[in-house]
C-alpha cells in the first residue's frame, strides 16, 4: 500500500471521529492506484464495555449489540484487536477469534489492572427539566474525569423524579470513547437534606447564586484530594437550602463571574477539580 493513503486515512481518522468507514477502494482510486484488498480498515482500536471480565479468562463473549457494532457496523473479522474495559480499573487486549454478528468471541492476550486516581470528585446535581441536558453534563463529566455523580431533589427542582438507565448508557459509551478505566458512580435523585447529612462537610462546597462571602473553586479544591461540589437547580437552591449547608459547615464557593445553567456548573465543577489537581 503507497504512504500517501496511509497518512491520508489517518488524518482523516484523527480529526473527525465520527466520519463513516470510508472503504479502501475509494482512497485508492483517489489516488488512481489499484486496490489489492476489499475490507475497509480502522487505525482506532474498537473499545468494549465487560462489566463480568474476570481475571486470567482466555476467553470473552461480547453483548449482542456489542457484537453487531464490531462484525456488521465495522465490519472487523478474525484477527482484529478489541480492547475490553471492566469500569473497574481492568483493561484487556484481545483479538477476534469468532467473527458472530450475535455472539462475537474475543481471544484475550493480556489483562491489566490501571490504578485509580488519588484524588475523588464528587458532583451533587439537581438535574434539569430537560432530561438532553443531563445526558450532556454525564457524557462530558466522565471523559473529563468524575468519581461519583449524584442528583438532589431540591425546594426549586423542576424535575421531582429520575430513571439511571438512560444516564447508565451514556457514562458506558463516554468511558469507551475517552479511555478511562473507571467507571463513576452514579446515584438515585435524593432529598437535599437527606443527602447533605450523609457528607462530610469540611470536604463539601456548595455553589449558589445568593449575596454573602464566597470563595472561587479554583482556589480551595487543591487542598482537598476528596471533595464533593453541590449545584443547584436553575432557580438556584433556597435559602433555607443554603442556611441548612453553611450551618453544617459546608463552605461556599464560586465558578466565576459568569450565570452558569445547571449542567455547565457541574461540569465547570468537574473540569476545575481535575484542572487545579494536575497543576
Amino acid at each position: 500500500m503507497c504512504r500517501p493513503v496511509l497518512e491520508f486515512y489517518q488524518i482523516a481518522g484523527q480529526t473527525r471521529a465520527c466520519l463513516p468507514i470510508v472503504p479502501v477502494q475509494l482512497i485508492f482510486l483517489a489516488w488512481g492506484a489499484r486496490p489489492t484488498f476489499a475490507r475497509p480498515f480502522r487505525l482506532l482500536m474498537l473499545t468494549c464495555y465487560a462489566p463480568d471480565l474476570r481475571p486470567d479468562q482466555p476467553t470473552y463473549t461480547l453483548s449482542e449489540e456489542e457484537s453487531k457494532h464490531a462484525v456488521r457496523v465495522l465490519r472487523l473479522g478474525p484477527g482484529a484487536p478489541v480492547l475490553l474495559v471492566d469500569g473497574r480499573g481492568t483493561l484487556a487486549r484481545t483479538t477476534i477469534a469468532d467473527a458472530n454478528p450475535k455472539r462475537c468471541t474475543l481471544a484475550i492476550a493480556s489483562q491489566e489492572i490501571i490504578a485509580p486516581r488519588t484524588t475523588y470528585t464528587h458532583v451533587a446535581v439537581a438535574p434539569t427539566k430537560n432530561l438532553d441536558r443531563m445526558e450532556w453534563l454525564v457524557e462530558k463529566a466522565v471523559e473529563v474525569g468524575i468519581e461519583r455523580l449524584s442528583f438532589l431533589r431540591c425546594a426549586r427542582s423542576e424535575r421531582r423524579d429520575l430513571k439511571l438507565e438512560r444516564l447508565e448508557k451514556m457514562a458506558v459509551s463516554a468511558l469507551k470513547q475517552s479511555g478511562q478505566a473507571y467507571l463513576p458512580q452514579l446515584d438515585e435523585l435524593l432529598d437535599f437534606d437527606k443527602f447533605l447529612a450523609s457528607l462530610d462537610p469540611a470536604t463539601t462546597f456548595i455553589a449558589h447564586l445568593e449575596a454573602g462571602e464566597r470563595t472561587a473553586l479554583a482556589q480551595v479544591i487543591g487542598a482537598a484530594p476528596r471533595c464533593c461540589v453541590l449545584i443547584g437547580p436553575e432557580g438556584d437552591f433556597s435559602p433555607s437550602e443554603i442556611e441548612l449547608a453553611l450551618s453544617r459547615g459546608v463552605r461556599p464557593v464560586t465558578l466565576g463571574s459568569s450565570r452558569l445553567r445547571t449542567e455547565t456548573a457541574a461540569l465547570a465543577a468537574v473540569f476545575t477539580a481535575q484542572v487545579v489537581r494536575e497543576l
